[in-house]
């Protein structure tokens, strides 16, 4: 019989960090914050299946930021559960964001080739002005960024075809090249991908395209996923999903008029997301900082719970103002919940108010 005052003791217990935004510059405030963060998770994650991350692992998708990343993970890796990765946009997408931002799919594919693989000068590979940065910003803030076109007539951000002398790099070109750096260093294969660790579930979803700022998911994608979701499923048993950008209307961030949701099929992955209330999705991509509202979504009777997993590079809050500062989760799995909590890494202490319990089994009232 169990010592009444002997504290129950989690089945398993993992990590969730999200956005480091890892730059090539060492001292950089985002690689300092992941130095922090690895060396705090490190004080309470012992017995851990993992720390998951949920995209955006560098700022512009680099192979000098890739390599800052390896010397920070190698660092702190020895005190450290092994580290799972999620696709964010910034390490994929077509757009290398900076001041002004690099439109990849306007370059030709050996400015690319220079531009990812030797850190080449960034004055020669973009014509864009600010003023065409600036609308491009606009643009994609508005969720109006299309990659369907992929060949050399493709259209240009005005609706133009890009000039013929650019023969810019196609979509599944840029593709290949984005996913292959982010592979290479990460170890995941693909950009969706799945685990039995300890005996739970961790699925871990991602864009088949490089949009800038959106996922956008293949209909063989939702198809895997809803086969992988019922492997073993039973409803009172988690199953925890990662995706980096949130489904509209949920989490911190989220909600329409906010405009930082990004899935472009969000209606197709909810209904496969509707048939397994056990899950626990975990999202990034809005910074929003934990003591926000909605850092916890409920499912709202109908889908499965979802966190917004904050950032660990910089954090954004409710007045939709930059803050700087360094979040992440601590989950803990128990046999009738999972306890999720909000941590501070630069404080390195646990955030007041941002302690959630998701009860198991949770679904009585979806299914009767």
């Amino acid at each position: 019989m169990r010592n009444e005052h002997t504290p129950e003791q989690p089945l398993a217990s993992f990590q969730v960090i999200t956005d480091t935004h890892v730059r090539d510059e060492s001292d950089h405030i985002h690689n300092r914050h992941l130095e922090q963060a690895l060396a705090d998770i490190a004080t309470f994650s012992q017995d851990s299946s993992g720390i998951m991350h949920v995209g955006d692992v560098t700022d512009r998708g680099l192979p000098s930021e890739y390599r800052e990343l390896q010397r920070i993970w190698k660092q702190h890796a020895e005190s450290l559960p092994n580290i799972r990765y999620t696709v964010g946009n910034h390490d994929i997408g077509a757009v290398v964001w900076q001041d002004p931002p690099i439109v990849l799919l306007e370059m030709k594919e050996g400015e690319v080739a220079e531009l990812l693989e030797q850190e080449a000068d960034m004055e020669l590979v973009t014509k864009q002005t600010a003023a065409e940065s600036a609308a491009l910003i606009e643009q994609l803030s508005g969720g109006t960024y299309t990659l369907s076109a992929v060949t050399s007539e493709q259209e240009g951000q005005d609706g133009g075809p890009i000039s013929s002398e650019v023969d810019p790099i196609t979509v599944a070109g840029l593709w290949h090249r984005r996913l292959s750096d982010f592979e290479g260093t990460t170890g995941m294969k693909g950009s969706y991908h799945d685990h039995w660790i300890d005996g739970y579930h961790y699925i871990f979803l991602g864009t088949e395209q490089p949009h800038p700022k959106d996922c956008d998911m293949s209909a063989e994608q939702l198809e895997w996923l809803d086969a992988k979701l019922s492997e073993r499923a039973t409803l009172d048993h988690p199953i925890f999903i990662f995706l980096h950008q949130p489904l509209m209307d949920t989490v911190a961030g989220s909600m329409k008029e906010q405009g930082w949701y990004g899935v472009n099929q969000d209606a197709e992955l909810k209904a496969v997301l509707a048939k397994y209330p056990q899950a626990i999705l975990f999202s990034g991509h809005t910074h929003w900082q934990l003591e926000a509202q909605h850092t916890m979504y409920d499912g709202a009777g109908h889908m499965p719970t979802m966190f917004n997993a904050s950032s660990v590079g910089y954090l954004w809050t409710d007045q939709d103002e930059h803050l700087e500062g360094s979040e992440g989760l601590h989950v803990e799995i128990y046999k009738d919940r999972v306890v999720v909590k909000g941590r501070d890494f630069v404080a390195g202490e646990w955030i007041e108010g941002a302690e959630f319990t998701v009860r198991y089994p949770s679904v009585a009232h979806i299914l009767g």
